[in-house]
């Protein structure tokens, strides 16, 4: 029975209907924890065009690989244990691929060492997400990612929260708070997830008995790499807002009643996503 039909994704919660469109799979179907390919679709459809070169560095399932051939874009996909035939060997971290070479990149990182990956000891889905060796490495692949994305193009980033019995560790907003060291926030989505266990009635009565919450939805943060003029725009804001804080006018307290220091114009977007400054 054919996927129902995929449609563009224009408000900032997104649900689907299954895991793959169309009368064929998109990516393994062996792979656990693969990506909903209507996401990645969603995602190319509005960031990328024909021939555009799409990076994946944790492409395991391969999703990304076939989402890109059907909307025909380029594509590369990277991981320590691949599970198509068209995702090369290699850690995001370290990604065999030129400077500014990537017009898009997608990631769907381990949440943590919720599922086994590879197994392997240099794999960052072997890695607590409540140990901060598990964040220290995303920053590792954040920067190979600014290394490889050409500036003025996008990137996004699919992630869960974790919330064990020792503790909860919201992924999603650690993530963004990191990726804005580096890039301009553009949107930010939540994804209704279609785990099959949250329809387990079971699973609802462990959470209001033990007072937890189950994970109904999954992070996508879209990001967009600067160019060098948005880059040079930043610096002089930046510098702008610290002359004005250091002024004597202004040294006795901070105005806290427009919310923000940009009278208002902070978060506003301009047409093809990118923040105004």
């Amino acid at each position: 029975m054919p996927s129902p039909k995929l449609n563009p994704q224009t408000t900032t919660l997104w649900e689907y209907a299954s895991q793959h469109y169309g009368n064929t799979e998109q990516g393994s179907s062996t792979y656990r924890g693969a990506t909903p390919s209507y996401i990645i679709w969603n995602l190319l459809e509005r960031y990328t065009k024909k021939k555009d070169l799409v990076v994946d560095p944790f492409c395991g399932s391969g999703t990304t690989i076939d989402v890109a051939r059907d909307l025909e874009r380029r594509a590369l996909g990277y991981d320590l244990q691949p599970h198509h035939p068209g995702v090369f060997k290699a850690d995001a971290r370290n990604l065999p691929l030129e400077d500014g070479k990537a017009d898009f990149i997608f990631m769907d990182p381990p949440y943590g060492d919720n599922l086994k990956y590879s197994g392997q000891r240099a794999c960052i889905g072997e890695l607590a997400a409540t140990d901060p060796a598990y964040f220290v490495a995303l920053e590792e692949v954040f920067k190979e990612i600014d290394r490889v994305l050409k500036p003025g193009r996008y990137l996004a980033i699919y992630v869960c929260d974790v919330w064990k019995r020792s503790a909860f560790v919201p992924i999603g907003s650690i993530v963004s708070s990191m990726l804005a060291q580096r890039f301009l926030p553009v949107d930010h989505i939540a994804v209704v997830r279609g785990n099959k266990d949250l329809g387990k009635g079971n699973y609802h009565k462990a959470a209001e008995e033990e007072n937890f919450f189950l994970r109904g939805f999954n992070h996508l943060l879209i990001f967009k790499k600067p160019a060098a003029e948005e880059l040079r725009r930043v610096k002089v804001q930046e510098k702008v807002e610290r002359r004005n804080e250091s002024a004597p006018e202004n040294r006795g307290g901070r105005d806290y009643g427009t919310g923000s220091r940009d009278k208002g114009n902070r978060g506003t977007g301009n047409h093809d996503g990118s923040r105004r400054r």
